[in-house]
């Protein structure tokens, strides 16, 4: 395979909800650990997630939402960042990545990111003039020898990955709640599908593990088989 093995990892309501609210201040993140009966068991989510690839895949509109472009420059991490942005990353964002990154590849087809501006031995830019994301992901692997990816990036995005065929393996942490709301980002967002014919864009998934974790949260993984 030409491109890195992918996991598609989240924390999603029972309803599939990625995101407590459509409005840009509503965040699991953020939100969860303020709420009864969600706060007491969330940190497995974020337990199991330190134990996934060491190279991770985001968006820059997500980072921006949980306040990369004005935070404080964190601490160096084992783990490679790869976003993919065009406008949501501030200088200062860009640079709180390469603070934090082992390797930090930034994927966009605006030639005037401001990250062109940053000097980091550890950035590098895949510029591409149509976004391309099987090409990106075997650029990935070619040049940076990235062998394994954790995907966990938004609704909109994720459906990129799916409809390319793009996922290998889905991980998913469910939390006991419902959130609903049409317009509420869900695990896999983008166009629905139309017609029978297009049917050939499902992923079809085979179950790996179930597991019922403490004060009601359960962790599902499959493989992608077709």
């Amino acid at each position: 395979m030409n491109r890195p093995v992918t996991t598609l990892f989240m924390l999603m309501s029972v309803d599939g909800k990625i995101s407590t609210g459509a409005a840009d201040e509503l965040d699991v993140d953020k939100d969860f650990p303020q709420i009864t009966g969600l706060k007491e068991g969330l940190h497995q989510y974020y337990e199991i997630e330190q134990t996934t690839d060491l190279w991770s895949f985001n968006t820059g509109r997500v980072q921006a939402k949980l306040g990369v472009n004005t935070a404080q420059m964190p601490g160096k991490t084992p783990v490679s960042f790869v976003l993919l942005d065009n406008h949501h990353l501030s200088g200062h964002g860009v640079r709180y990545f390469c603070a934090k990154s082992k390797q930090f590849v930034l994927i966009t087809t605006n030639k005037n990111h401001p990250a062109f501006s940053v000097g980091a031995e550890n950035l590098h830019i895949i510029l591409q003039e149509k976004l391309a994301l099987a090409d990106a992901l075997a650029a990935l692997k070619e040049r940076f020898g990235c062998q394994r990816l954790t995907v966990q990036s938004g609704g909109t995005v994720n459906s990129l990955f799916l409809r390319a065929k793009l996922f290998d393996f889905v991980d998913i942490v469910i939390a006991p709640v419902l959130v609903g709301g049409k317009d509420t980002a869900t695990l896999i967002d983008g166009q629905s599908l139309l017609s029978a014919g297009e049917l050939s864009g499902l992923g079809v998934l085979q179950l790996i593990e179930a597991s019922t974790l403490q004060d009601s949260y359960v962790r599902l993984r499959y493989q992608v088989i077709s």
